[in-house]
């Protein structure tokens, strides 16, 4: 495998990250619009996309190989959560 087929692999394997990533942190004031911003939308998908990396990376280890529906429901848990904490919406 040659660096431009892992290149297209690794981007395979991180592109549901990538837009849950995005998507939550784009909607996330959608639908909390009386809060003020605790992040930009910026750092809330970048950090949305670092939990479902390493969601989608422990699902690859624990199941063997990706693509299991198990690990993509723990990536909308792990990335929601880390949204959720990212707007501080604990605070009620």
């Amino acid at each position: 495998m040659d660096l431009l087929q892992l290149a297209i692999h690794f981007a395979g394997f991180a592109a549901p990250a990538l837009l849950v990533g995005l998507l939550l942190a784009v909607l996330g004031p959608v639908f909390t619009p009386n809060r003020p911003a605790a992040l930009s939308v910026w750092a809330c998908a970048a950090i949305n996309f670092v939990a479902g990396l390493v969601v989608l990376a422990a699902g690859l280890w624990w199941f063997g190989h990706d693509g299991k529906m198990a690990t993509y429901a723990a990536l909308v848990v792990a990335v929601a959560t880390s949204q959720w904490l990212a707007s501080r919406a604990w605070r009620g």
